[in-house]
């Protein structure tokens, strides 16, 4: 029992300073020695149970003073030191949307008003719904950490000019007939034909290597990535393995897509006489005229390029835009549509579940409604 100056028991952990201030101390569950301060009795006896209250109930943190910029070099380090560089530059982008606005704040001072404002200020929905799965993920692991004690980026509510999201650009068996027409001779042109032949993602395609291709048994072998990563002007490229067991799949060729790999293998074999390709790149299916990797831009900017000489050359077809990941959820819808089970979806598309096969790469084309009803209009 601690007394008082003139000598009165004040209670267990509580003393009076020679000084006449009333200090209060007890060891919280972090194992560490917490002290209280206060000018009466009163008001230390009422500290000291605040303290011990929220220590009971956990509703304490092992440290008041971290700022958010600190938690995120923390996070980035350890909660996810086994990400991919690529994933880490993406975490980066999000977080710097945040950074002027909340990276100063300490974390037990964040509250849902703070969060929502400056998540009001980010130019569109697509970038708050980014940045609030960032920061929710942030949050939980400091939770975790006993940093905080409950997370409440949860509530934050990234959906404010309720943007209307345009479903993924799927082309028509006639769109496709025109973009293979005016690509041929081209390098767009077996990345055409594979993507559409196998529905495989633009770095899969790029990352392939000869050892994977089994022409004798016409299978493909999806086991890396080819990724990109510019640095300090250079071009760096690294082959990175599926994020996912599913990733790494087998999967058939159809008659063209092996026609394009025999005459692929026979450029490859031109260009090796007159270029010597970059060390750890020489066994890419897919290359450049002198013998450098393919990356994602380059096959942007030449889609691009395409997609204006089709315009030019037929002014009245006015042929949309379309993404190389467009060609993914073409293969799938198209797939569908000619009566591919959808668990064998799944499969090709490297998916760990078939809801995600189903809702984000499946579409109905309007020649597909009319047709199913006319199945209806037949019974009724």
């Amino acid at each position: 029992m601690g007394k008082s100056l003139n000598g009165k028991e004040l209670g267990k952990g509580i003393t009076q300073r020679k000084d006449g201030i009333y200090q209060a101390r007890f060891t919280n569950r972090f194992g560490k020695r917490q002290t209280l301060y206060a000018s009466t009795v009163t008001e230390i006896t009422k500290k000291l149970r605040e303290e011990q209250f929220n220590d009971d109930k956990q509703l304490n943190v092992i440290s008041t003073g971290m700022t958010l910029d600190e938690w995120y070099e923390k996070w980035i380090t350890t909660c996810k030191k086994h990400c991919r560089d690529t994933t880490k530059r993406t975490y980066a982008i999000q977080y710097n949307r945040l950074r002027e606005s909340l990276g100063w704040r300490k974390l037990t001072r964040l509250n849902l008003i703070i969060l929502q404002d400056a998540f009001n200020q980010l130019a569109t929905d697509a970038m708050r719904c980014d940045c609030k799965a960032l920061l929710v993920d942030m949050l939980n692991r400091a939770v975790e950490a006993d940093l905080l004690h409950k997370n409440i980026a949860v509530g934050i509510n990234p959906i404010i000019e309720n943007e209307y999201k345009e479903e993924k650009r799927i082309l028509s068996d006639a769109e496709i007939n025109i973009i293979l027409e005016e690509s041929k001779g081209g390098q767009l042109y077996p990345f055409f034909v594979v993507a559409l032949g196998t529905g495989m993602r633009m770095g899969e395609i790029l990352g392939l290597t000869w050892d994977c291709i089994d022409m004798e048994n016409g299978t493909i072998l999806v086991d890396k990535t080819l990724c990109y990563l510019p640095e300090d002007g250079k071009a760096i490229y690294e082959f990175h393995q599926p994020k996912t067991k599913a990733g790494k799949r087998m999967i058939p060729m159809t008659v063209e897509v092996r026609d394009v790999f025999q005459e692929m293998k026979l450029r490859k074999e031109r260009i090796a006489v007159r270029h010597n390709p970059r060390i750890g790149m020489e066994n890419l299916v897919f290359c450049s005229k002198t013998n450098n990797p393919i990356n994602e831009a380059n096959i942007r900017g030449a889609l691009r390029y395409l997609i204006k000489k089709i315009n030019r050359k037929y002014p009245d077809l006015n042929f949309e835009p379309f993404t190389p990941h467009g060609l993914r959820h073409t293969f799938a819808t198209k797939a569908i549509e000619k009566g591919m089970r959808p668990k064998t979806l799944q499969k090709i598309l490297g998916h760990n579940s078939l809801q995600m096969t189903m809702d984000l790469y499946c579409h109905v084309e309007e020649h597909t409604l009319k047709e199913e009803m006319a199945l209806i209009g037949k019974v009724v």
